[in-house]
């Protein structure tokens, strides 16, 4: 499976990262050394103008390229690739200042101040015509220049505007959605709840904390609206560009499934996704935490590049940015350990990732990102321990260029859907502190990982034919026609897996009627009682025939109606109930789980499920713990990944009947690979 590289002009990986020159044009010479240094970090492609507006445009109208067409022509020289940035990310003072409408009103109604950056508003006609002229004199001057890949679009959009002319165009929003009718929009809200029901169009006004915030309905719409109309700013920024040259690709850099990220995932990435022709994503995981094991941690990261290779149905992704060392935003700010930047790079790669790009190329003198981790610090040498990781990984990256372009189509999907999340973390019930939707996607997405098992992630709109096996955790929000194409799936042959807490609520969070799963309690064969947020120091623990699970944070009381039990609850009020289920449905299975459980269950459970459905393992043999093993192939030659995450050396056995070829050594591989901490493998077979 391959797919076209990015541009025509790139062969195999991009290496590089964000280039702000425009900080240093006071100093030509740090300028000069940079194009040395650049090719001494074997890197290749850059990212310019990200934040380069009030470079270009210092007052209105008056417009200076010069600077950034020596940067670009000189980049071009030196044979390395341009990724150009719209600098709509972040508006110079004097916009600001003359156009005050284009800064973005808080949810208390409180117009910002000038600063920061993503402080605009989308719906700003001000503000959109200043970005298509912007956009309109870039294209016409660099879209066929020689240095040019890729279009970056603005940068890592985030966050919502409550201005007028928000609200505004919310409620055409609704009533386009509503066809006009508020009656119905009144029944998707539920407003007779607290009195709150609509007569007029005008009474509508997005979520507030001193307003309406409690219509779980509304709430949802306006995360849609929001996510809807940043998609549009998107759409209307890439006009002038797909003008002066449509073959050129367009991206802007996704944000990654971390708590600290919530804010960015208030953008429905699957639907923006299909509107740019590459996915890209910022990967800043903390690498180190103290009580977790960076296995875990590389497990999380796992899914989200999956996540994100799934968006376009196996296309390869690009990592926008990452640090070659540490940020400076975290709690604490630990630097990579020795080897663990080139480790978690290769992981990238292993994963679907086309490009390694760093943010930064040069660490800034001053301002919030000064000691935020860069390839070249404030010394400017190449003799430091990040530039010298950076520079053997970009050698390493040269050396595997074949397997650029190359993808995996897997067996098996775990469904993590946005929508899902809105609702769930909306929801006045369980856990309201966090009910963990993202961790229990993780822990199911985590045993496959561990068994060296190609997993996609889907949103619930995707296709389901093509896999073996699906499993939905937390499926709370069941959208129309989904529950129907889950059953052909499972009719089919497919094995569906459920969880606590699904088939709760339609589109418009309104709870089913006649009892929970909704629309899967017939494919389930159970019907879901109620369910029971525990404390810590509970004592419910799952039980087979074989083993005893510990139960954590959830409990349903289900009743099989259809379904066979495959293992009961004991103690805490739940002995002898149902605590697992499958249900034979023509000719797949659909199974229950009743409980979040430690991750040891879901280890066994998924280990018996791999066997029964006979799903396919990168290497078929025992697999270390904290060893990842992944796959890229383009349908002829499979190259492996083996990447140990351990802080001690390990040994796999490689099935006997098996060679391959060690990508970095040219040596030839067979029976056993020793590998030290951090160490990985790129085999080619």
């Amino acid at each position: 499976m391959r797919y076209p590289l990015v541009h025509k002009n790139v062969k195999g990986f991009m290496h590089g990262g964000d280039y702000n020159p425009d900080q240093w044009l006071h100093m030509p010479e740090i300028i000069e050394e940079d194009y040395r240094l650049m090719k001494l970090a074997n890197t290749n492609t850059f990212s310019l103008n990200i934040f380069g507006w009030s470079a270009i445009e210092r007052t209105e109208g008056e417009f200076h390229f010069g600077w950034l067409d020596e940067i670009m022509d000189r980049l071009a020289e030196e044979g390395s690739h341009v990724i150009l940035a719209t600098p709509s990310g972040a508006r110079p003072a004097w916009m600001s200042q003359k156009y005050p409408e284009v800064l973005r009103v808080e949810k208390n109604r409180v117009r910002n101040l000038h600063g920061l950056r993503h402080n605009h508003c989308f719906t700003s006609p001000v503000y959109r015509e200043k970005v298509r002229i912007m956009n309109e004199k870039l294209a016409e001057r660099y879209a066929h220049h020689p240095a040019l890949i890729m279009w970056h679009i603005s940068n890592e959009y985030g966050g919502e505007c409550h201005c007028d002319l928000c609200q505004d165009a919310f409620r055409t929003w609704l009533k386009k959605k509503y066809d006009n009718d508020l009656e119905q929009l009144n029944q998707a809200w539920w407003t007779g709840f607290w009195s709150h029901r609509f007569n007029d169009w005008s009474q509508i006004e997005s979520p507030a904390p001193h307003g309406e915030s409690m219509v779980h309905g509304q709430n949802l719409d306006w995360r849609r609206f929001v996510s809807d109309q940043t998609i549009d700013f998107f759409k209307e920024e890439i006009v002038p560009l797909r003008k002066a040259d449509a073959s050129i690709p367009v991206t802007t850099n996704f944000m990654g499934n971390y708590p600290h990220m919530r804010p960015f995932l208030g953008i429905e990435y699957n639907k923006f996704a299909s509107v740019m022709d590459v996915v890209t994503w910022d990967a800043y995981p903390p690498w180190h935490i103290e009580g977790q094991t960076t296995t875990k941690l590389a497990s999380d990261v796992g899914f989200v590049h999956d996540l994100y290779r799934s968006l376009k149905d196996g296309q390869p992704f690009l990592i926008m940015e990452n640090t070659p060392s540490l940020v400076n935003w975290h709690d604490i700010n630990k630097r990579k350990e020795d080897g663990v930047h080139a480790l978690s790079a290769v992981q990238s790669v292993a994963h679907g990732a086309d490009s390694i790009l760093y943010f930064q190329w040069r660490q800034g003198r001053g301002a919030s990102e000064k000691f935020h981790g860069a390839v070249v610090d404030h010394s400017g040498s190449e003799h430091t321990r990040v530039f010298q990781e950076v520079s053997k990984l970009g050698a390493e990256l040269d050396k595997i260029q074949p397997i650029a372009g190359t993808s995996i189509k897997p067996e098996v999907a775990v469904i993590f859907d946005w929508e899902n999340q809105w609702a769930i973390d909306d929801a006045q019930a369980l856990n309201n502190v966090n009910k963990k939707y993202s961790e229990q996607c993780q822990a199911h997405y985590h045993s496959f990982w561990k068994q060296g098992i190609p997993t996609d992630i889907i949103t619930m709109d995707k296709d389901f034919s093509t896999y073996k096996v699906l499993v939905g955790p937390m499926l709370y929000m069941i959208r129309p026609g989904v529950a129907e194409r889950i059953e052909a799936f499972v009719k089919a042959g497919g094995t569906f897996i459920a969880t606590y807490w699904s088939g709760i609520v339609d589109e418009n969070d309104l709870c089913f009627l006649g009892g929970f799963p909704g629309p899967l309690k017939n494919l389930l064969g159970v019907w879901a009682e109620e369910i029971d947020s525990l404390y810590p120091n509970h004592d419910i623990v799952l039980k087979t025939d074989s083993q005893t699970y510990q139960v954590t944070d959830y409990c349903e009381r289900i009743h099989a109606v259809d379904a066979d039990v495959l293992a009961r609850f004991e103690s805490g009020g739940y002995d002898q109930r149902p605590a697992v289920t499958v249900n034979q449905v023509g000719n797949g299975k659909a199974y229950y789980i009743a409980s979040s459980n430690e991750q040891r269950f879901y280890d066994d459970f998924y280990q018996e499920l791999a066997k029964e459905c006979t799903l396919n393992r990168v290497l078929n043999t025992e697999i270390p713990e904290g060893v990842s093993v992944q796959k890229r192939t383009d349908g002829q030659t499979d190259y492996v990944f083996v990447m140990n995450f351990t802080d001690q050396a390990q040994t796999l056995q490689l099935p006997q009947e098996e060679n391959y070829t060690n990508m970095l050594t040219d040596e030839s591989v067979h029976n056993t690979l020793k590998m030290d901490p951090y160490q990985y493998m790129i085999l080619k077979k």
